[in-house]
């Protein structure tokens, strides 16, 4: 395992470290996996489906995927590792959002050909500690240290990490609670006409006819969701972080 400053840090080291290939990204999805594979000089294409990826040199795939949420089955995300990994090709699977759904996580399962990117501060809420990891075999994680350098990471970021990662019990929790906030969110935003088209349960997506307008009411009302040029149609709502967000949110909605 590797630790970087953040998952992003990651995601930008990986391109720098592999020889020019043809990459293709499980999309639409993050836009910064695109962005750091073409940075460095890679072919990369988007692709809807991963039997349309079976013959890239790498694949990305983000499980869960954001912003939709869609899931892809660990076997055969294994699977495919496996078939990339006889051709010296490579898999990677970021699971900046995949805290709350361990049973899908591939940090048990590595094999040849396979990177996991794990984000730390989606689910604990720290994103300002810039702490993630690589979960791989060996040699890549060596690869991946070099290129990353002595103290990629500061001492106060490995020391609040470990202390979080070691309470499973605020985790079985927080998973929990979670959940719970996700169906409320789902209510309210369903209260206001918006159609929830998938998500996790740190974010959901939805769509609106009115969605431009809604983004405008909320960002006056000093409420910040995710717009999508592509998709002018569709807006991802963040968890409110209690009850009086959660009227705020709905509040707002309804004006």
């Amino acid at each position: 395992m590797v630790a970087g400053s953040g998952s992003q840090a990651l995601i930008q080291a990986l391109p720098r470290i592999t020889p020019p290939s043809d990459v293709a990204i499980l999309g639409p999805t993050y836009g910064e996996h695109a962005r750091a594979w073409t940075a460095s000089g890679h072919r990369v294409r988007e692709v809807l489906d991963l039997d349309d990826a079976a013959q890239a040199d790498v694949v990305v795939v983000v499980n869960p995927n954001n912003p939709d949420g869609r899931i892809v089955a660990p076997d055969m995300l294994v699977n495919l590792a496996h078939h990339l990994a006889a051709r010296g090709g490579l898999l990677v699977v970021d699971e900046a959002f995949g805290d709350e759904r361990p049973e899908l996580s591939l940090t048990s399962r590595l094999c040849p050909g396979l990177v996991v990117l794990r984000s730390f501060g989606k689910f604990f809420g720290l994103a300002g500690l810039r702490l993630g990891f690589a979960v791989a075999e060996t040699g890549m994680a060596a690869r991946l240290g070099d290129h990353l350098g002595p103290w990629p990471v500061s001492g106060p970021a490995l020391v609040i990490g470990t202390q979080a990662l070691a309470d499973e019990a605020w985790t079985k929790t927080t998973i929990i609670r979670l959940h719970e906030a996700a169906s409320r969110l789902d209510q309210i935003l369903g209260a206001a006409g918006l159609d929830i088209l998938g998500g996790t349960s740190l974010f959901r997506l939805a769509r609106h006819d009115q969605a431009a307008g809604i983004y405008e009411r909320l960002g006056r009302a000093g409420i910040l969701v995710r717009a999508f040029a592509h998709r002018p149609d569709i807006l991802r709502f963040g968890l409110p972080g209690s009850g009086t967000e959660e009227q705020r949110l709905s509040t707002a909605l309804s004006g």
